[in-house]
C-alpha cells in the first residue's frame, strides 16, 4: 500500500526517487586500511554485474571508477554514493571527501573537521558558464529573431568555497574561473573513452575542405549555430554535423534549412565515437570546428584529437592546441570562416604535420593511463600538503 501511495505521489508531481540515488557501495583495499574515503560521484560503474561493460557515453563513468581505485591502491577504504544522493548523512569519520560540484556543500559541513575535502571540477564556474550561455542565446535571438531554450546551464553551487582543494578537468581558462576562491587547484587531463590509430593513408588533398562538428546537447552553447551559419556562406567547404540534433527541436526548426537543405552541410545526427562509422567520418575530414562558450575540458574535442583532426576551437573549450591547431579569439561567424579557409589552404605536408602532432599530443596527454597516473600523483601531493590534517 505504501509503495502504491509513493508511486502515485511521484507520478503526480513529476518526482523521481531512484534506489540508485540512495545506495552506498563500500570497498576495501587489499592491505591494511589507513582510513576512510567518501566518494560522491557516478555510482553506476560500481553497480555493474561481472560481465557488464562500462558505459562509454561519457568519460565520467570511468573517472569515478578510477578515483576509487586510486584511493584503494593507496590503502584507503572507499564508500561510494551518487552525486544526486540528497539523503546521505555520514556515520563515520572520513580522511577524504571527494565529490563533484553537485551535493558538495550539503555534505561538507556534516563531515569530521579533519576530513580533507576535494571537489572534482568538470566545468567552468557556474556563474561564468551560465553567463556565457545566455550571451550566446541572446546573440542568436538578435540574429534570428528567435529565443531558444538553454540546455547547458550549471546549477548554482558553492563547492569550491567549501573545499580544501580541487582537481579540475580543463586548461588555464577553466582554472581562471575559480581563482577567486584562492584554493589549491590541480589540473587533471580528461581521458578519452577510446583511442584510434593514426590515419596513415588519409588523403589530405581530397579532405582539405571538409570539417566536422561533434558535440552533445547544448547546441547553441557549443556553437553549432555559428558553425552552420558560417558554412552556409561557404559553399565550397563541407561540414559534417554529428550530435543529438533531434533532441533540441527548437534548434532543429530554426536551422532546418542549414541542417537538411544546404548541399555542403551533411547532418548525420548522433554517432558512437567507438564505432567504425565515426572513424569513417573522421577520415574524410581534415579538422574539427568547436566554438563552445564554456567547458571544463571538452571530451568531444579530445576524441577528435585522438582521431587526428586538426582543431579549430575556442579557448573556452578547455583544450590546449599548441602549434597544431587554431584558438578562436571571438568565435564570430567571420572568424570561423577565415580559420576554415586558412587551414584548408595549407599544403598537404603541413596538414599532415599538424594532424600527426594533434594525434601524438592526444596520445601523450589524454588517455586513461595518463589520467590514472596524474590523479594518483595529485592525491599524493594533496596528502603531503594536508599531512597534519589527514588522519592515518
Amino acid at each position: 500500500m505504501l509503495k502504491k501511495i509513493i508511486k502515485e505521489i511521484t507520478a503526480k508531481f513529476g518526482i523521481e526517487i531512484s534506489r540508485t540515488d540512495r545506495r552506498i557501495i563500500s570497498l576495501k583495499p587489499d592491505k591494511k586500511c589507513l582510513g576512510n574515503v567518501l566518494l560522491s560521484y557516478i555510482i553506476e560503474p560500481f553497480l555493474l554485474k561481472k560481465d557488464e561493460p562500462l558505459s562509454n557515453s561519457h568519460t565520467n563513468y570511468w573517472e569515478s571508477l578510477q578515483i576509487a581505485k586510486t584511493f584503494l591502491g593507496l590503502g584507503y577504504c572507499v564508500d561510494v554514493i551518487s552525486y544526486s544522493n540528497k539523503t546521505f548523512v555520514p556515520k563515520k569519520d572520513y580522511s577524504f571527501f571527494i565529490s563533484s560540484r553537485t551535493n558538495f556543500q550539503r555534505i561538507a559541513p556534516l563531515l569530521n573537521k579533519d576530513c580533507v575535502k576535494i571537489v572534482h571540477l568538470d566545468t567552468a564556474h557556474w556563474l561564468f558558464n551560465s553567463f556565457a550561455e545566455y550571451q550566446r542565446c541572446l546573440d542568436l535571438q538578435k540574429r534570428k529573431g528567435m529565443t531558444l531554450a538553454s540546455f547547458r546551464s550549471v546549477d548554482p553551487n558553492w563547492a569550491i568555497e567549501y573545499a580544501d582543494s580541487a582537481t579540475i578537468l580543463g586548461n588555464s581558462f577553466t582554472i581562471s574561473t575559480y581563482h577567486y576562491a584562492q584554493k589549491p587547484i590541480f589540473r587533471i587531463p580528461v581521458p578519452t573513452c577510446t583511442v584510434y590509430p593514426f590515419p596513415e593513408n588519409k588523403n589530405y588533398e581530397n579532405c582539405r575542405n571538409r570539417f566536422l562538428w561533434l558535440g552533445n546537447r547544448g547546441l547553441v552553447h557549443k556553437g553549432l549555430d555559428l558553425v552552420l551559419e558560417a558554412f552556409a556562406e561557404m559553399p565550397a567547404y563541407h561540414l559534417t554535423v554529428c550530435g543529438p540534433i533531434q533532441k533540441e527541436k527548437d534548434f532543429e526548426n530554426v536551422f532546418y534549412e542549414e541542417l537538411y537543405q544546404t548541399p555542403n552541410i551533411h547532418t548525420v545526427g548522433w554517432v558512437d565515437v567507438d564505432s567504425p562509422k565515426f572513424l569513417e567520418i573522421a577520415n574524410k575530414c581534415v579538422g574539427l570546428i568547436y566554438p563552445s562558450c564554456s567547458e571544463g575540458q571538452s571530451g568531444a574535442v579530445v576524441t577528435c584529437l585522438q582521431a587526428g583532426l586538426i582543431p579549430i576551437i575556442s579557448y573556452e573549450s578547455g583544450v590546449d592546441v599548441h602549434d597544431f591547431g587554431i584558438i578562436l579569439k571571438d568565435c564570430s561567424i567571420e572568424e570561423i570562416k577565415r580559420s576554415v579557409q586558412m587551414v584548408s589552404n595549407l599544403s598537404v605536408e603541413e596538414l599532415k604535420r599538424m594532424a600527426r602532432n594533434t594525434w601524438e599530443y592526444a596520445r601523450a596527454n589524454h588517455t586513461r593511463e595518463k589520467y590514472a597516473e596524474e590523479y594518483r600523483e595529485t592525491v599524493e601531493k594533496i596528502i603531503s600538503n594536508f599531512s597534519t590534517k589527514v588522519r592515518k
